[in-house]
């Protein structure tokens, strides 16, 4: 099984607004934030969205191109406000649902009533899937301009899906379910976006600090301004965004298209000027939907088909000569004695890693500090990892490569806005102002 085809629709609903009845006016966000941390142990990106009625506060693990929220419904989901979403609703038809529980057996709860659609929420960092639920309920979270926190606005119908307890296994401790991204119409960007009548943009700022919350996801456009005032959405480089035909879900129905943001990577470079030999068709998505490449939250670290992968540690190794190597150390292929090697403000000073987007003057570049990991003392190791042969998808951006980056998802336009490292600006994605009171 899987899901149905996905693309971007705006769909109708009703304006929702923050009405003030001691001033008579009415209030819209133009765009909204979420704080973000990271796990240390299982270096998941994490977010609380405060759900239910009365609020609860629900952790949730950050999957950039997760299909929607799912939430584990059989333990302590207790709401006022929730309903079902009954076949052949509305709701069913804007989740594109192709399925529909006629009898649950036990008694009615969240997550468990008759006559209600489903969807196969997915754990994807596990890649286990099941069947669950489609319901609604109300949501919180915080507006901004921008630069700072703003007012608590509620989304009092969010569409998602209620998950088993078994798909926590694998996420964060405390973690509820995962907040998804990706490119449906019922994913947490496409919900708020429809319920606020802003832009169908989101930007997401992934910190490498594990200390609190130190990263942010803005839905809607920018100015997107970390301390000291700087305006990281005035200075992006954009490439298309590429829809692969073929779901890259645990599960899903024939025909669907995948949810996750692929990019057109044509080629990588290192050291500025020497081009890593590849078979440049792993780098296309096939008609079968193999091959591309992708942007993942979930993934700790950029893995690699493996002959790209043995290409670049080749060429990369070569480049950095003069520093010896050291025994390796898992999940890692290439480590170094890291006495020998010095200190830039944007890491480590090893070769950078170019990848070429659709013209040579357009390219993602990786410097140390999103390139090498120090994996214990005086040992640094290339942050890359060994996918093996012909896996789904030939290169996977995993999150420590996303650091310290703003990358902006323009749905509309099916488009990447990306500012590579922000260390060169002197600042960090630690720096959104969530100190500010609204």
């Amino acid at each position: 099984m899987a899901f149905p085809s996905f693309h971007f629709i705006l769909f109708c609903s009703t304006l929702l607004f923050l009405f003030n009845p001691s001033t008579g006016t009415s209030f819209r966000p133009k765009a909204l934030v979420l704080p973000v941390s990271k796990d240390p142990s299982t270096k998941q990106y994490v977010a609380i969205l405060n759900q239910r009625t009365p609020l609860v506060p629900v952790k949730l693990t950050l999957d950039l191109g997760g299909q929607y929220q799912w939430v584990d419904c059989e333990q302590g989901y207790v709401s006022s406000t929730y309903k079902p979403a009954r076949c052949r609703s509305a709701q069913c038809s804007l989740a594109q649902s192709k399925s529909c529980i006629t009898e649950c057996y036990s008694s009615p709860r969240p997550g468990c009533n008759n006559d209600t659609c489903a969807l196969l929420p997915d754990n994807t960092v596990t890649h286990t899937g099941t069947s669950g639920e489609v319901g609604q309920d109300v949501v919180s979270i915080q507006s901004t301009d921008g630069s700072n926190p703003g007012r608590v606005v509620s989304v009092p119908k969010l569409i998602f899906t209620c998950g088993a307890t078994f798909l926590l296994e694998g996420l964060a401790n405390g973690v509820k379910g995962m907040a998804g991204l990706g490119r449906t119409r019922i994913s947490l960007p496409s919900q708020f976006s429809s319920a606020f009548s802003f832009d169908r943009k989101f930007a997401i700022c992934l910190s490498s600090s594990t200390n609190g919350n130190n990263g942010v996801v803005f839905f809607g456009d920018g100015p997107y301004v970390l301390l000291p005032n700087i305006d990281v959405s005035k200075s992006l480089i954009y490439t298309p965004l590429i829809l692969n035909p073929v779901s890259t879900a645990s599960a899903y129905f024939e025909g669907d298209a995948s949810s996750d943001y692929f990019i057109g990577v044509t080629s990588i470079m290192i050291n500025g000027n020497v081009t890593v030999p590849l078979n440049k068709t792993l780098l296309k998505i096939d008609k079968e939907g193999f091959g591309g490449t992708k942007i993942s939250t979930v993934n700790p670290y950029t893995v690699m088909e493996t002959s790209i992968y043995q290409a670049v540690i080749k060429v990369f190794v070569k480049e950095l000569a003069k520093v010896p190597r050291v025994s390796a150390v898992a999940p890692f292929g290439a480590c170094f004695n890291s006495t020998f090697i010095g200190s830039t403000r944007v890491g480590p000073a090893v070769p950078q890693i170019d990848l070429v987007l659709q013209s040579n003057s357009v390219f993602w570049r990786m410097f140390g500090a999103n390139s090498m990991v120090n994996v214990k003392k005086d040992v640094l190791c290339l942050g890359f990892v060994d996918g093996g042969v012909n896996p789904r998808t030939s290169i996977v951006i995993g999150g420590y490569q996303l650091e310290n980056n703003l990358l902006q998802f323009d749905l509309a336009a099916s488009k990447l806005g990306f500012s590579s490292s922000l260390l060169f600006r002197q600042t960090t994605c630690a720096n959104f102002n969530f100190t500010s009171k609204p």
